[in-house]
């Protein structure tokens, strides 16, 4: 008598068990797809020349995309993701970049004046003759090679966050 139960005990909380991972399934699987379906995702895109100038693209993906020659003034391109995303001779003028991940971006001959990288992931990413006056780059994660090179031409202070580009790369005074 026991041991029938047991046995139905064990079945009964087995298909208890079952019904409630497939309930946390449907409630949490919609709002995942939903979320997804809003941001724009330009990975791996060939976006040459383009003009994305003060365009809200908050959590937008260019991870790999080639944008070099393309205009970003002004743009949100907070919490975006750029790893692999060539940047050459692109105009980040006035750019919020807060909260990005852009490990192994290269932004090379482009022009950052004013701005924004703050908590920005920029490991591994190349700076090369790039303009950087005014930009703020608080707590961005950035190999110390590029820190030393950058410092070098650091000026300027940030017109939105009021952080000087010198003290933002924690240059030497």
């Amino acid at each position: 008598m026991k041991r029938k139960n047991k046995n139905r005990f064990e079945k009964i909380l087995s298909i208890f068990v079952f019904l409630l991972l497939g309930l946390n399934l449907l409630i949490l699987a919609p709002q995942k797809a939903i979320a997804q379906e809003t941001q724009l995702n330009y990975t791996l895109s060939e976006l040459r020349n383009r003009d994305f100038s003060e365009q809200n693209l908050q959590g937008a993906s260019f991870a790999g995309a080639d944008v070099r020659g393309s205009s970003f003034k002004g743009a949100n391109l907070k919490k975006t993701i750029l790893t692999k995303g060539s940047f050459i001779k692109t105009d980040l003028r006035g750019a919020d970049l807060s909260k990005s991940f852009a490990d192994r971006a290269i932004f090379d001959d482009s022009d950052l004046s004013n701005a924004i990288f703050v908590d920005a992931i920029l490991s591994s990413s190349t700076f090369y003759h790039t303009t950087i006056t005014g930009a703020d780059f608080s707590d961005a994660i950035i190999d110390r090679y590029q820190v030393s090179l950058m410092c070098k031409t650091a000026e300027g202070v940030n017109p939105v966050t009021g952080v000087s580009t010198r003290e933002s790369l924690g240059c030497p005074e």
